[in-house]
């Protein structure tokens, strides 16, 4: 009896063991599993993080390609002159004022703070202004060019276009005054300076003519129907900009004559270089 007795402790202990066993079974089953998703979790955070380097990797690509192409000069199809031609003549450096009139045609300031023009828009603005001159035959037309450092360009640009050119001086009231010897009527006033030309200017708006005018930063535009934004303070930006002007007006006009070279127009033109 004894015996029997002793037998159920020990079917209790093979219980024990059996569920014990099952449950170390599950353990390792759970503790296996465990990995499996963390391996899953890993790899998923793998794939992000591949993703992530490739796009940081596009974006610096794409930075590099904006960075070379702003560093490269933009070129432009059927350009008047090269870029560097405008370079050299300074035409696209203005001055430290910055009107509100002219505030649409500058670029930027240097650290100097001179103002510095767009110069993507000089080609079309001097195209612009040679068709409204063109529209115009030579008799119907002046030339206005008080500053010293335009003498020499508007002396040729009288001599191509066979339009009348005022320098040093011009007469007051010979526009609007009859009773003057030497009035005359125009339609067109073209101004190199809306200050140092401002009776040009005040005369040609009392008579209602229109007036074509090359206009620096520091220039206000009342009573100016057409502007090139440009330096009228040198000789070398006044020769180009009444160069191409001239050459234009001529093609247009189909007025048969030889333009003399840029180098004409302005001193010492080849060894010019762009300013830094």
């Amino acid at each position: 009896m004894a015996t029997k007795k002793e037998e159920k402790p020990e079917k209790e202990t093979k219980k024990k063991t059996i569920k014990k066993a099952t449950s170390k079974t599950a353990e390792k089953k759970e503790t296996k599993a465990k990995p499996k998703e963390k391996s899953a979790l890993e790899k998923l955070k793998e794939k992000a993080k591949a993703l992530e380097e490739s796009v940081s990797e596009e974006k610096v690509d794409l930075k590099e390609k904006v960075k070379k192409k702003s560093d490269e000069p933009e070129e432009k199809e059927d350009g008047l002159v090269p870029i560097e031609d405008y370079l050299k003549s300074s035409i696209h450096l203005g001055t430290r004022v910055i009107t509100p009139d002219m505030k649409q045609y500058v670029y930027k300031r240097r650290a100097d703070g001179l103002a510095v023009f767009n110069t993507a828009l000089l080609d079309d603005k001097i195209k612009e202004a040679a068709d409204f001159l063109a529209s115009f035959a030579p008799e119907d037309a002046i030339l206005v060019c008080k500053r010293e450092a335009g003498w020499k360009a508007a002396k040729f640009f009288n001599k191509i276009t066979g339009i009348r050119t005022f320098t040093k001086k011009y007469p007051s009231g010979i526009l609007t005054n009859p009773n003057l010897d030497d009035f005359f009527e125009t339609e067109l006033a073209f101004i190199v300076d809306p200050w140092l030309d401002k009776n040009a200017l005040k005369d040609s708006n009392n008579i209602g003519i229109p007036v074509l005018s090359i206009c620096d930063t520091n220039n206000y535009t009342a009573g100016i129907n057409k502007i090139i934004p440009g330096n009228n303070k040198s000789a070398k930006s006044i020769g180009i900009i009444l160069y191409l002007m001239a050459k234009l007006y001529v093609e247009a006009r189909k007025i048969d004559v030889e333009i003399p070279p840029i180098h004409e127009w302005i001193d010492d033109w080849e060894n010019l270089t762009p300013p830094k």
